[in-house]
């Protein structure tokens, strides 16, 4: 790993370098918690419509950088945009979440249309040049994409789950048509990660946000296997841009997906110790993390505990500062404020 020279602390924490203030961003850092983000979501009809509209989606992924200095912006947009671009039917419910028209067998994946995506997705890479220039010198650019395993529960549940029934038994009664549906997806989804590369992004970063619904064998096929075939797809066109994995909930078998997949940094939940992570993870893998994100809702003492607890078990190790998952709608925007006062005042 070279360590760069940059003006992004992000982007040196990606090659190795140990700061002595780390990084911050915040997964769902541009959302509803912000007043300034429900001004503009009310301005658009659907949640989609705000995901493709370039100068809305670039002002909102701008505002939490404007308010707090985060070190990263993260591409506003949604995981998913991809199978809504494979020709699924995609919308979104207030007060409910993502829906989609579900497959249900083998004979449904003809309808996914591969051809189709990178033009349905052509607003988003505008989305990404804009910001590309908009952001100042130092604030780093992620994209991102939903993992194939965790995107494929959506197309399959037909939205959110709690027990992934659908999707786990396809996957043991007929595994060939589930890998023929996460083949689709690894290629796809590495076309669209290398098209915001392409468009301007610093770094990306794959979320897996249900991998931990996974066994171990099915970890290893269906979460693992996936990933590392698109960190080399991307890597063929974009081989120096860092790549963040987020396998959230998979407890020890992140010290294989670290060690196996080929990411640049792995992206911790709240559930996996941090002194674990610091001690287990291979050293030439950079952590992310992993702050639980009721601590940053509950504020107060309780916040710098929990802060403080995650820069003393990282120390010496390059490692970028974030939430364990993303932040909760109800979190007071000043609580934000004090996590990153805390941060650069404790370590400077």
């Amino acid at each position: 790993m070279t360590v760069l020279r940059s003006p992004k602390p992000f982007l040196r924490a990606l090659s190795g370098q140990v700061q002595d203030i780390p990084p911050i961003w915040l997964m769902r850092q541009a959302g509803r918690y912000l007043p300034e983000y429900r001004a503009v979501r009310a301005e658009v009809g659907g949640f989609l419509d705000l995901c493709y509209d370039p100068d809305r989606a670039c002002e909102v992924t701008l505002q939490p950088i404007r308010r707090f200095g985060f070190d990263a912006a993260i591409l506003f947009s949604d995981i998913l945009v991809l199978p809504h671009a494979l020709q699924q039917k995609v919308w979104f419910v207030e007060g409910e979440g993502p829906k989609l028209e579900p497959l249900r067998d083998a004979s449904d994946l003809a309808i996914l249309q591969p051809d189709a995506v990178l033009g349905h997705l052509r607003p988003v890479f505008e989305t990404v040049a804009k910001l590309n220039a908009a952001l100042p010198m130092e604030t780093a650019l992620i994209g991102f994409a939903g993992a194939p395993w965790t995107v494929a529960t959506y197309m399959i549940e037909g939205g959110s789950s709690r027990d992934f029934a659908k999707t786990k038994i396809w996957t043991y009664r007929d595994p060939d048509s589930f890998q023929r549906l996460i083949d689709i997806l690894v290629d796809a989804t590495a076309d669209y990660l290398v098209a915001q590369i392409d468009a301007g992004a610093d770094a990306v970063q794959l979320f897996d946000s249900w991998a931990g619904a996974l066994d171990e064998a099915g970890f290893r096929r269906w979460s693992l296997e996936p990933a590392k075939a698109i960190v080399e797809k991307v890597r063929a066109r974009h081989p120096d841009v860092p790549i963040i994995g987020f396998p959230r909930a998979a407890g020890p078998l992140y010290a294989d997906y670290a060690a196996e997949t080929g990411v640049t940094a792995v992206s911790l939940d709240q559930g996996l110790p941090a002194e674990w992570a610091a001690r287990t993870l291979p050293r030439d893998v950079v952590t992310q993390g992993n702050l639980d994100p009721m601590a940053l809702l509950a504020g107060g003492a309780a916040l710098d505990r929990a802060v403080d607890h995650i820069l003393q078990a990282f120390d010496g190790r390059p490692h970028i500062f974030n939430l364990g998952h993303g932040i909760i709608k109800e979190t007071p925007p000043d609580h934000v404020e004090r996590l990153v006062a805390r941060i650069r005042r404790a370590t400077s």
